[in-house]
């Protein structure tokens, strides 16, 4: 929930012009969903970018009053939808049964779901961070055929790590995706699993991103306060 619509326009133009608008990384923007129209608008000769929504509600319409359908938010020209990052399940109680539902209606409305998993500080401290990732997975995701899990992206984002300034360690992080794509395999098998995109959130930023992106199951970034400047989020797309 940060800046105005004329501030969030300023910082797209920014990032438009200074970007080498290499078609290898793929460069997502998600604006509260007031802007989505307009910063839609100015991405689109720029095959480059695409724009996401922050969230999408569980059910397909209906009488509740604020809240975003997947039809409304691809029609709006958003391609993708975070679904299940942290701050939602910590202040708004979403549920793992909740979340299952906005996967489904984003599917059904070919969004592409980037769906956020992460422990929180104390299983990582008590050595509970495998089983927590793996239940979060397994209890929103394993219903999916093998064609929709492909169209599934999955964000590693530990909990204890995001705003904090605290990082995981490349070591942690590759470990955490590298046991994230092994869960997907044992489900679906290697030529899935391996078509899936794993990004890592948690204090990314342009002086730690480079380290973190050589790990190799780690396909990306889901970033957070980094991404408000235009030059860090320039740095940190050209850190492959």
């Amino acid at each position: 929930m940060n800046k105005t619509l004329q501030e969030a326009r300023a910082l797209v133009k920014t990032i438009l012009a200074d970007a080498d608008n290499k078609n290898e990384v793929t460069k997502i923007i998600f604006p509260p969903a007031l802007f989505i129209t307009e910063l839609a608008h100015l991405i689109k000769e720029n095959p480059a970018f695409s724009i996401g929504a922050q969230n999408c509600y569980h059910t397909e319409s209906g009488a509740f009053t604020g809240e975003l359908s997947a039809s409304a938010i691809l029609s709006c020209g958003a391609n993708y939808v975070i679904i299940g990052h942290s701050e939602r399940r910590q202040y708004f109680n979403e549920t793992a049964e909740q979340l299952k539902q906005k996967i489904n209606l984003a599917l059904k409305h070919r969004l592409i779901p980037i769906y956020c998993v992460g422990e929180k500080l104390n299983e990582r401290q008590t050595n509970h961070y495998f089983t927590a990732v793996k239940n979060q997975i397994q209890e929103v995701l394993f219903h999916l055929s093998d064609s929709e899990i492909e169209n599934i992206i999955i964000a590693y984002e530990p909990i204890w790590a995001i705003g904090t300034g605290l990082t995981a360690t490349p070591e942690q992080t590759q470990e955490m995706h590298a046991f994230i794509r092994f869960a997907m395999m044992e489900k679906y098998g290697a030529d899935v699993s391996n078509k899936i995109s794993i990004l890592y959130g948690g204090s990314c930023n342009a002086k730690n991103a480079k380290e973190l992106f050589a790990c190799s199951d780690v396909d990306g970034g889901l970033i957070g306060g980094a991404s408000l400047v235009a030059e860090e989020f320039l740095q940190i797309t050209n850190s492959f």
